[in-house]
């Protein structure tokens, strides 16, 4: 792990779902793979680009015609919903969120909450009780919309909060909306550059909660 800022207390911290808390990259790509295909697309070249923004921003972004965006998204979804083989927990990660104060943390992701539901439980890990989902925003990662939501209703600054995620459109998410953001590597598949800290999975790291309820992390 790449040192966070010396002595950074935080009060919330803000996580991307897949690919963060649980790794359901080989599930994702499965479906995906199967709608490039229905679509005549280079499935090769569009799959590294489906990571960590919404379905519906994902097709529009093909410029297909005469389709009906809602449908290709409930196709989507519900490919990906019926498919959770293979999804499970980043290493560490049920026990670390376990250990988190209810109040003090947040899922921000580009699912919906059918198809968040459906992987958190695959995965075995319990859903906070804020979680930002494709619905809430209408913007989806890199936007940084999400993670504002998510600090807003935990009622802290964005400032005080740190974002976990994987993908480069969460990343640049979380950049954009002031946070410090953290870069958890366990289930990359393309990996990419970044000058930011990065996390191999939640076995490597301490959490330390503070008499006021602040979070830190220590190697």
């Amino acid at each position: 792990m790449t040192a966070l800022p010396a002595s950074r207390a935080y009060q919330a911290f803000l996580f991307d779902m897949d690919g963060t808390l649980i790794t359901s990259t080989l599930a994702a790509e499965r479906v995906w793979t199967r709608w490039a295909e229905r679509h005549g697309l280079d499935a090769a070249a569009f799959i590294p680009t489906i990571h960590g923004v919404r379905a519906i921003d994902t097709i529009r972004r093909q410029n297909l015609p005469d389709i009906n965006l809602d449908a290709e998204v409930a196709w989507v979804e519900r490919g990906e919903i019926e498919d959770v083989d293979g999804v499970a927990p980043i290493p560490g990660a049920v026990d670390f969120v376990k250990r988190l104060p209810p109040d003090r943390w947040a899922v921000v992701t580009s699912a919906s909450v059918p198809l968040a539901r459906a992987r958190l439980e695959a995965a075995g890990v319990t859903p906070p009780a804020v979680m930002i989902t494709a619905e809430d925003v209408e913007r989806g990662k890199p936007d940084p919309a999400g993670y504002l939501k998510a600090a807003a209703t935990l009622g802290f600054d964005i400032g005080d909060c740190l974002v976990f995620e994987d993908a480069e459109a969460g990343i640049k998410a979380g950049e954009a909306a002031g946070a410090d953001v953290l870069v958890v590597t366990a289930a990359w598949t393309h990996p990419l550059e970044t000058d930011h800290p990065t996390l191999a999975d939640y076995d490597d790291v301490r959490l330390e909660i503070g008499p006021d309820g602040s979070l830190s992390l220590k190697v």
